[in-house]
């Protein structure tokens, strides 16, 4: 095999390996709390030495940075859609879930929120921003809506409205945390959708009400068969 050959090999190896602390460090952060974890417990789980682990992370830090990174980038394209593309009322619902299933995903960012941000300042600007967008990705959608007479509400409700959705995007996860509901993770994807479904219901017009009826028919329906 050739020089040129065993450094490709190697760099091929290192970035699996790498991956795989990535993946393995956002699965145990997510079921146990991120400061329950420790480098030394995500090197166990992969069967690697913490040594190995710090080849590629010097500490947990740089693994959340790294983690936050990814999904800065993603929640960022998701968020983007709505402002540069406009979103029908049966594409707003579908909207909704690709969002929650996306902060699902990096739970352990929102069930820790204050504290992550607190430890990690630099993770906190770039949150706040995040937070931002998530307030202009509904008022997008809201507003068109709005001009398709869906929903009926002046302008002062409507930024109103944008920051009650914004607030259950961020805090939904630590509200049902709190109230200890033990549902499965795809029915508490569907208790986020129908809470802001909720918020967008009472200003929905009359002969639309129907749209907001079917979800609680759908939202009954999968609590009960879970």
């Amino acid at each position: 095999m050739a020089p040129c050959d065993l450094v490709h090999e190697s760099s091929a190896v290192r970035m699996k390996t790498r991956d795989k602390i990535l993946l393995t460090s956002l699965s145990l952060f997510n079921a146990e709390g991120e400061p329950n974890v420790t480098t030394v417990d995500i090197a166990n789980e992969l069967n690697i030495s913490p040594g190995n682990l710090y080849y590629h992370f010097h500490g947990k830090e740089e693994i959340i940075q790294e983690l936050f990174a990814a999904f800065e980038v993603e929640l960022n394209d998701i968020l983007n859609a709505p402002i540069e593309k406009t979103l029908g009322a049966k594409d707003a619902w579908f909207y909704l879930y690709i969002v929650f299933e996306h902060i699902f995903n990096h739970r352990y960012l929102y069930r820790n929120l204050n504290d992550i941000l607190q430890r990690y300042p630099h993770i906190s600007k770039r949150f706040s921003k995040l937070l931002e967008l998530k307030v202009q990705a509904v008022r997008a959608v809201a507003q068109e809506l709005r001009a398709q007479s869906f929903i009926d509400l002046d302008d002062a409700l409507l930024e109103r409205l944008c920051d009650n959705v914004a607030m259950s995007l961020t805090f939904w996860l630590n509200y049902n945390q709190l109230r200890e509901r033990n549902t499965s993770n795809e029915i508490m994807i569907h208790q986020g959708v129908f809470q802001v479904m909720s918020l967008v219901s009472q200003h929905l017009r009359p002969e639309y009400r129907y749209f907001y009826d079917e979800c609680c028919a759908l939202f009954e329906a999968l609590a009960i068969s879970d």
